[in-house]
Parts: structure tokens; C-alpha cells; sequence
């Protein structure tokens, strides 16, 4: 039934109510599907906090469901106050730090949006009160109990969810990605066709759920990571540890045996790549290497058409997470047979008068930007952006022939290559590469692997990596 604002003290002035005036009707409930249907769950009310993709998903299947439902957005923007309106969920924008032991009264759970920091205040006052914390992930769980496979790392996750999709595809399994994609999985699971999901399970989704669930799972690689969200490096990898808790078996635990940090954290049978003797591995060298999956020859390394140290990674780590979730061990090998790589990770844009340039924007981490430089040693390095919160003095180990540096952290990136090769600074993308081409001296290799986020210049690292595109497609004598 409908609820008076009366009767629930997130409307008792702890922010601004969206929407809200004297007499509205709005005002007079706090979710405006009055309806009896058998669906409800509970009367109690559900807090949602953040109103980016995945939260405005998670209102729109909770009302959806009859819930009562109320949302709070530190900085609403337009999308978040439309989709309020248009669910009739009042919306709580910024409330003050002391306001949310009041805003939590009455609430029976928090569902948190991805990227919420874990210094937020909601953190604390959701423990002392009580609330309990989850992703959407868990309610997904709740509703709908079809196969999960999850894939989490640092880097490589969306190239190997897409492969291991592309893998049960093939294999005749209706499948579908979600989580860390344009769809989260409390949407994804409204697809009634869909017989598999295979989710890119962030840190920030793992670190809410309350209990992650997905089987067969697996951990890529770890490095330093969203420092300005988590709380430390600890909090980071507590988080990444999550993704073998809802393991069926240790055998569905896929773990990247080159990794101490993700060693230190499987399961013991668990399913390993990367290694020497690893039962996922590559055997023998140049034209004559194999990628072994469980043991056994898939394919020729040589006729697969991405095939950098971290290529070969993930292509382990791909086809041992699509076989333990159904595929054939045939459609794994068509699958990598025909991937050429994504977009904006290591993608080739053009060769100019003898100079490569490469797109790697997607590398947003030093770690991501030092195995970009192990691939392509000698490169001539953009690099830069806005920091996340990590070290960029490790970028010094990758030895590229010069470097520009770019962005809010320019200075951080000359300091860490201060005496280790020429360093130039940009103060746009275009000066960037002209500086970069010119340093290239009509040979190598141009990357653009910036190791840091694109938030400074960009709305997002594809903006950035178009932008790289058009400058250099722009240079006299550009080929595709």
C-alpha cells in the first residue's frame, strides 16, 4: 500500500527531495505502485544509492517487483531525476554525512551502485544500523538461478568475456554478458531466451555483494587499482578475492598461476593458466607453439591473429572458463581463430611513413601500460592522464625509446621517465602526437597506452582513443 512521507524519516529534511513540493502527490509515498499483486516481497523499504546504469536498472526491476523503493544520488544528473520520475521513486539528492543514520531508519536493505568509494558515509551507518549492503548482482541471484560464469582482473576483462560469450555461442548456448557492460545483470536477466551469462565482475561489484555467486569463475592478473575508490590496495584485492567464493567446485576456480596475488587467493584444485606446467599453458616456441587447454593441444599459436604475451593469457583463460561452462573445445578454437582484438586495446590505426601507431586507451593502470610495452618494446610512449590513485613511477620499467606525457598527471609521468629516455609534454592530444611522430623518426612504434584515466580531457577512454584515431588518420601520408 502507499506510505505516507510521514512515516519514514528520508523525507524528515536529510537532502534535497527531487521533486517534492507541498500537497504533490509524489510526496505522499515512496513508491507510487500501490498495487497488492502477490509479487511483493516486503513492505519494508530498499534504499538504492547511485544512479548511474547499473542503478537505475536495479529501481527499475525493483518497482518492477512492487518494492517500496527510495534513491539517493550525491549528483544526480539528468538521466537519474528522469528515471525517478518516470518510476515514481522519490530522490534524495546529497545528504549531508550526519543524515544518513535518520535516512537508514526504516530501510531493510541498501543496494549499492558501482563506484560508491568505501570511505562514503553509507558504509558506516548501514553497519551500525544494521542495514545490510548488497550488489545488484545479489538480487539478480535471487530472482533468477540460471548458469553464471564471471571473469574479474585488472585488466583483460571485457576481451575475455567476450571470448568466452563468442566460445558458448558457438557451442549452440544462448548467452549473454552483463555486469560491468552496458547491461547490468538485473536487466540481463529479464532475456528469457538467454540460457548462460557471463559477467565482468568489477572490483566495486564484488566488494557490495554480499555473496557473489558464479560458477566457473575467474581471476586474470592483479595490480594497484581504483585507489581513489577503495580504501587502500588491500581493500582493492579483498575485493578482487571475492570471485572464487561462489564457486561450485575448486575446479571452476580459473586462476592466472603467474600471479602471486591471485595464487595466493585460489582455491587449492583450482583450474591454472599462464604457467610452465600449468594444466593451460603454451608448449614450444615460434611457429611451433600450441595453446594447451586442460592439457590438450586447442591451437596453433601462429594462426591466431592476436598473439602478445597477454593475447595468449587470455586466450587460456578464455577457452578454460567457456569449456567449464559448456562449450566445445572446437567452437573455442573457431572463436580465437576469428578474434582480431577490441577496440582501443592495442588496435592498429594506421602506418605512416614507416611509424606504427597503436590504440591502447583502454589501458587506464600501469600494469595494463607495462604489458603493452612488453608486446611492443621500444615503442615511443603517450602516457598520462588522471591518476587513479596509484604509483606511476613503476611506468619507468617499460623502456620506451621517448615519451610524451599527457593530462592531469603530465608531471607524474616525466618524473617517472626523468633520465630514463627523452621525455616531452603535450598539452593537447594533437600536440601529443605530432610531438610523438616526430620522435618515432620514421620508424617503431607510436602507443598510446596512458596508464591513467581519461577523465581529464575525455568523457570516457573511447573518447580518447577515437580522438588519438582522427589526429593520426589526419597525418600527411596516413594508410589504414
Amino acid at each position: 500500500m502507499a506510505r505516507d512521507h510521514g512515516d519514514h524519516p528520508v523525507l524528515d529534511h536529510v537532502g534535497t527531495l527531487h521533486g517534492c513540493r507541498s500537497g504533490d502527490f509524489l510526496c505522499r509515498f515512496i513508491v507510487g505502485r500501490g498495487g497488492r499483486r502477490a509479487r511483493r516481497m516486503t513492505d519494508a523499504t530498499t534504499l538504492v544509492l547511485g544512479l548511474g546504469v547499473a542503478g537505475r536498472a536495479v529501481l527499475d526491476a525493483l518497482v518492477r517487483r512492487e518494492f517500496h523503493v527510495v534513491a539517493v544520488d550525491d549528483a544526480p544528473g539528468g538521466e537519474a531525476r528522469q528515471c525517478a520520475d518516470r518510476l515514481g521513486v522519490p530522490l534524495v539528492e546529497a545528504p549531508a554525512a550526519d543524515a544518513w543514520p535518520r535516512l537508514l531508519g526504516g530501510i531493510s536493505e541498501v543496494v549499492m551502485g558501482p563506484g560508491v568509494p568505501d570511505a562514503h558515509p553509507c558504509h558506516a551507518a548501514a553497519r551500525a544500523a544494521g542495514v545490510p549492503v548488497v550488489d545488484e548482482s545479489d538480487l539478480a541471484a535471487r530472482w533468477d538461478d540460471r548458469p553464471r560464469c564471471a571473469v574479474t582482473g585488472t585488466n583483460g576483462k571485457t576481451t575475455v568475456v567476450t571470448l568466452v560469450a563468442e566460445m558458448l555461442e558457438r557451442s549452440g548456448i544462448r548467452t549473454l554478458t552483463a555486469g560491468n557492460t552496458d547491461t547490468p545483470l538485473v536487466a540481463a536477466i529479464d532475456d528469457a531466451e538467454v540460457s548462460t551469462f557471463v559477467v565482468e565482475a568489477s572490483s566495486f561489484r564484488l566488494g557490495h555483494a554480499d555473496m557473489f555467486k558464479a560458477s566457473p569463475a575467474g581471476w586474470l592478473n592483479f595490480a594497484p587499482d581504483h585507489l581513489d575508490v577503495h580504501a587502500d590496495a588491500s581493500a582493492y584485492e579483498a575485493a578482487k578475492a571475492r570471485i572464487f567464493e561462489g564457486v561450485a567446485r575448486p575446479a571452476d576456480a580459473v586462476a592466472n598461476a603467474s600471479d602471486p596475488v591471485v595464487m595466493a587467493h585460489a582455491p587449492e584444485g583450482a583450474l591454472l593458466f599462464g604457467g610452465v606446467d600449468t594444466p593451460c599453458r603454451v608448449d614450444g616456441e615460434g611457429s611451433s607453439a600450441l595453446l594447451i587447454v586442460n592439457g590438450e593441444p586447442l591451437i596453433e599459436v601462429a594462426a591466431l591473429m592476436r598473439s602478445l604475451p597477454h593475447d595468449l593469457d587470455n586466450a587460456q583463460a578464455a577457452a578454460a572458463l567457456a569449456i567449464r561452462a559448456g562449450a566445445s573445445r572446437a567452437a573455442c578454437a573457431e572463436a580465437l581463430l576469428g578474434f582480431a582484438g577490441l577496440a582501443h586495446r592495442m588496435d592498429l590505426v594506421a602506418e605512416i611513413q614507416g611509424v606504427r601507431f597503436v590504440d591502447d586507451s583502454k589501458a587506464t593502470t600501469p600494469h595494463a601500460t607495462l604489458t603493452a610495452m612488453a608486446g611492443l618494446p621500444g615503442s615511443v610512449l603517450i602516457a598520462g592522464g588522471r591518476n587513479k590513485g596509484v604509483d606511476l613511477a613503476v611506468l619507468g620499467r617499460s623502456r620506451p625509446r621517448a615519451v610524451v606525457a599527457i593530462g592531469e598527471a603530465a608531471d607524474e609521468i616525466v618524473e617517472a621517465f626523468a633520465g630514463r629516455c627523452p621525455v616531452h609534454e603535450a598539452a593537447s592530444m594533437d600536440e601529443a602526437v605530432a610531438l610523438a611522430h616526430e620522435a618515432a623518426d620514421g620508424s617503431g612504434t607510436v602507443l598510446l597506452s596512458p596508464g591513467c584515466s581519461s577523465f581529464d580531457w575525455y568523457g570516457s577512454y573511447v573518447e580518447r582513443g577515437l580522438d588519438f584515431g582522427r589526429i593520426v588518420r589526419s597525418l600527411d601520408g596516413a594508410g589504414a
